[in-house]
């Protein structure tokens, strides 16, 4: 009898055709995570076994639960056969240490050569273990332990305890986006919501030195590191936007600021994404939530491109998002008291209807084509990862 760590697909699963892509982009992500630890893993169209050779259980079941694809996973005990009485006598003896007063068996045979069905063998295994041990009974509605035994091919396995994964898709299995990376709560907890749905994500980052801090800086690049636990790596841009802001906040009616310049960020975006073939645009914006965040605002800032802009949070509210970012730990970070330039020069009555036409007019005032080349043709490339770079060929 063999122990090893179960992982369930769930979503996986409605894939038919495609499933062989997404098993193996999940065995990759899973590799990546695992990479300083010693395991093998096998799998099929059902089920991914690993076995761990260094005993390093709940070190492995933590990493786990950080990986997207994957929707639960169990610590389970492999038999190498399909033998009623020798399920019995290992289940038996797996309970020595367990103490309960009532119990349920819950039995799944994808083997469908087995002649019995689950229900008559979850029933003569709960008959046998009432038979050889004392004070305990059976309740199927609300029993302190589950005993789950997966009849599969030539082998069984026995779990008592199933955790839950992350669900999604695996990182990588529908292409690549660029994550509009501010400072602020929204962003990252939009960029870990398109890493669920399968999405790799590149960020970007609008800097404007001397009025935005290195500590700004630095706090976007924690917030990267945190989301590279789920991406597997991170590739970060820094835009060096300062003198477009500058030229937008000396020339452009300041009504206007924020608009103008959320349009500049955009054609830079679209820009980035063309040249690391990226797919979509992602950010945090939710509707209404500030002035930029009007349906009329999107409408006139989306307008400057033609690449799809994917907005995670557009329909959930302040305190849903608070409650993801502090679930994925991005929140401490996020609230670290250091402005970006997206809350510099903040007029004190931005538009929140603009004019496509007027936002026209008004970029005419400015060369920001040439501001938009030099300031990409200049732009820093932070790369982060949470594995050894000479590890990065065996992996692959």
């Amino acid at each position: 009898m063999e122990k090893l760590i179960m992982i369930k697909y769930g979503e996986l699963t409605t894939k038919k055709e495609n499933i062989n892509l997404f098993i193996n982009t999940l065995k990759q992500n899973i590799k990546f995570k695992l990479w300083d630890n010693n395991v093998l893993i096998k799998f099929d169209k059902g089920r991914m076994f690993i076995k761990v050779l260094d005993d390093d259980f709940d070190n492995i079941v933590n990493k786990l639960k950080e990986v997207f694809g994957i929707h639960e996973l169990v610590i389970a005990y492999e038999l190498k056969t399909l033998d009623l009485e020798e399920i019995k006598e290992k289940i038996l003896n797996l309970l020595k240490d367990k103490d309960f007063k009532n119990f349920k068996v819950e039995t799944k045979r994808s083997n469908k050569n087995i002649p019995k069905s689950s229900i008559l063998i979850s029933s003569e295994i709960g008959g046998f273990l009432l038979k050889n041990i004392a004070n305990i009974k059976v309740d199927v509605k609300t029993p302190e332990l589950i005993i789950h035994v997966e009849l599969r091919n030539s082998e069984s396995y026995i779990y008592f305890e199933v955790i839950n994964g992350l669900g999604g898709y695996p990182v990588g299995t529908l292409g690549k986006g660029i994550l509009m990376l501010s400072g602020g709560i929204d962003s990252p907890v939009a960029g870990y919501m398109a890493i669920k749905r399968g999405v790799k994500i590149e960020g970007l980052y609008f800097e404007s030195p001397p009025h935005t801090s290195i500590e700004a800086k630095n706090k976007v690049i924690e917030l990267a590191k945190i989301l590279s636990k789920y991406n597997n790596d991170i590739k970060l841009h820094v835009i060096n936007f300062t003198e477009i802001q500058e030229s937008i906040y000396k020339n452009i009616p300041h009504e206007y600021l924020i608009t103008i310049m959320r349009r500049m960020m955009y054609r830079i975006s679209a820009i980035i994404a063309s040249r690391s073939n990226a797919k979509i645009i992602v950010n945090g914006e939710s509707i209404g939530q500030v002035a930029s965040q009007t349906l009329t605002s999107m409408k006139a800032i989306n307008e400057v491109i033609s690449i799809p802009v994917i907005r995670p949070l557009a329909c959930f509210d302040k305190l849903e998002i608070i409650d993801i970012a502090k679930k994925i730990n991005s929140y401490e970070t996020s609230i670290l008291p250091y402005e970006d330039c997206c809350t510099i020069f903040v007029p004190d009555h931005p538009v929140i209807n603009p004019d496509s036409k007027l936002c026209l007019e008004y970029e005419e005032l400015i060369p920001y084509k040439e501001l938009i080349y030099k300031a990409i043709k200049d732009h820093e490339v932070i790369k982060i990862s949470n594995i050894s770079s000479s590890k990065y060929d065996d992996i692959l």
